[in-house]
């Protein structure tokens, strides 16, 4: 399959620019199942209820012998009349005489009537006719239908309405465009359905008793699936073959949409090719090939969104090679709020490679913590304790989920020269006055900061170090995603003071791998520059 549908493709490896052809689906259509068609074009036809006959006929029907009509007249005259149309095509009518109705339309039955009768009562009546029932038929319909037969309906049902009653087409042997109406030894019309589906014409045919509705065989059948507004399998309008051309008239590809894969078998012998749809027009297809329409082109443009202390618009476009340092020269933003030096990006492909990269490292802690042998019963025991508390954070954290930080920024507020990719969030943090000190201190909380205060004075405002924290194992957080362990210098406003828990490892036999994913999990794709 194309692109994104390869099983496996490296989660977040590619950028969406580079990740070679992908399918698309018509808008209102989005949960549609990519793969090759598997409906016939038309089938849907016969896929509802049977209809029973309407003795009502529409008001373009021609009345014919056999047919019941009722008239009626008053005011000089009071009189009513139910009469059948006679062999001759004529109706008779008391003190008028035969009225030749055979032929006329349901709807000019009313003038044609008034017209002879007034010829005789010129004034003074009044006229009202009206079409009783049609004449009842029978019709055979074979050939490639699901339920071959005789059928009874009225002159006034259409050749859809018998096919109808036959059970429809038989999509995988019957012809859509191939419908013959027989009457005696000869052909009175032939029928393409396709005319009907695409463009609404269906000739108008007088459909008589013994008369016979025969399904041809099936055409050759190829199949369109992929950036296709119409997926289906469609038949020629020839036995042997389907032009390209004629494809994608009939399978409609989007714009979006620049190649085609096209399969089939030649010689016995199966066949693929890959094409630009221009050079697929001039293609002969075969019976049973299929064609997946890909959009195959390079994006030229990237879309980043902007978040948190801007102005102005939050969706900017730009070419595929523009920097992040390019692009924050066209945000504009307000000096006194925003913190234009802890810019920060989220990349949701990092976050991908960052969700898998803890995954792996969960694992491997598994793998020690339940496979490492043990030398006494005492050790077993307290192996087992710690491996109960293991995996309750392994369970915890494997519920975590990344949120893709890049530190954009380096120690002296300057922008990193780093290319952009599609759906990049480029993050503007506002100034605050406050330093965050939090972890393993008695009091969390946001510490308003005073010029000159030092790390020894924020711990204080929050009441200290509990036993587990040590000033060996602090940690500074920038605005920007950037990490200074063991830092030497006091945070600045809008900093995180972070007083990481202290671990002994002779306590813990598996601190190495347990360190390593505590750190995967809650500092993710994070910068670590030791001070």
């Amino acid at each position: 399959m194309p692109g994104q549908q390869r099983g496996t493709e490296r989660v977040g490896s590619p950028t969406q620019a580079e990740g070679g052809p992908s399918l698309a689906a018509p808008l209102g259509d989005q949960g549609r199942i990519a793969g090759p068609a598997t409906a016939v074009f038309g089938a849907a036809l016969f896929t509802g209820g049977q209809q029973s006959s309407s003795d009502a006929p529409n008001p373009n029907y021609i009345l014919a012998p056999g047919d019941r009509v009722s008239v009626r007249a008053w005011g000089a005259v009071d009189s009513e009349l139910v009469g059948q149309i006679d062999p001759a095509g004529n109706l008779f009518l008391p003190n008028i005489g035969p009225v030749r109705v055979a032929g006329v339309r349901v709807g000019d039955l009313q003038q044609v009537v008034e017209q002879e009768i007034r010829k005789v009562y010129t004034t003074q009546v009044q006229v009202y006719a009206t079409v009783l029932s049609t004449q009842r038929i029978g019709v055979f319909v074979t050939g490639f239908v699901r339920s071959p037969g005789r059928y009874a309906g009225t002159a006034s049902d259409s050749l859809l309405d018998f096919l109808v009653r036959a059970g429809g087409i038989d999509p995988g042997r019957g012809s859509f465009r191939e419908i013959a109406l027989k009457r005696g030894s000869r052909n009175v019309a032939m029928i393409d359905l396709y005319g009907f589906l695409l463009q609404g014409n269906l000739p108008q045919l007088r459909l008589q008793e013994g008369d016979t509705i025969v399904v041809g065989r099936q055409r050759a059948m190829v199949g369109a699936d992929g950036a296709v507004r119409n997926n289906y399998l469609f038949e020629s309008t020839s036995r042997t073959a389907l032009t390209g051309r004629d494809l994608i008239e009939l399978a409609r590809p989007l714009p979006a949409a620049t190649n085609a894969v096209l399969r089939g078998v030649r010689n016995a012998q199966p066949f693929s090719r890959y094409m630009p749809i221009a050079e697929l027009a001039r293609q002969t297809l075969h019976d049973q090939d299929t064609v997946t329409f890909v959009a195959d082109v390079a994006a030229r443009t990237i879309r980043v969104t902007v978040e948190g202390s801007r102005l102005y618009p939050s969706v900017l476009v730009a070419d595929r090679d523009t920097t992040f340092c390019q692009m924050l020269d066209h945000i504009a933003v307000e000096p006194g709020l925003a913190n234009t030096e802890g810019v920060f990006l989220l990349r949701p492909s990092l976050a991908l490679q960052q969700k898998r990269a803890i995954d792996e490292a969960l694992d491997r802690l598994e793998r020690q913590l339940f496979l490492a042998p043990a030398a006494t019963g005492s050790v077993a025991e307290a192996r087992s304790q710690e491996a109960a508390l293991i995996s309750q954070y392994i369970s915890r954290a494997r519920r975590v989920q990344p949120e893709g930080r890049i530190v954009a920024m380096g120690p002296d507020g300057t922008c990193l020269p780093l290319r952009l990719e599609n759906s990049d969030i480029i993050v503007i943090p506002e100034l605050t006055s406050t330093v965050l000190v939090q972890g393993e201190v008695v009091f969390p909380q946001a510490v308003v900061y005073r010029p000159g205060m030092t790390i020894d004075q924020l711990l204080e405002a929050a009441g200290g170090l509990t036993p587990r924290g040590s000033m060996s194992t602090l940690m500074i957080r920038r605005p920007s995603g950037q990490v200074i362990l063991n830092p030497q210098q006091a945070p600045r406003p809008g900093d995180e003071l972070v007083a990481l828990p202290y671990l002994d490892p002779k306590i813990w036999l598996f601190g190495r791998d347990l360190i390593t994913a505590l750190f995967q999990v809650a500092l993710a794709a994070r910068v670590f520059i030791n001070n």
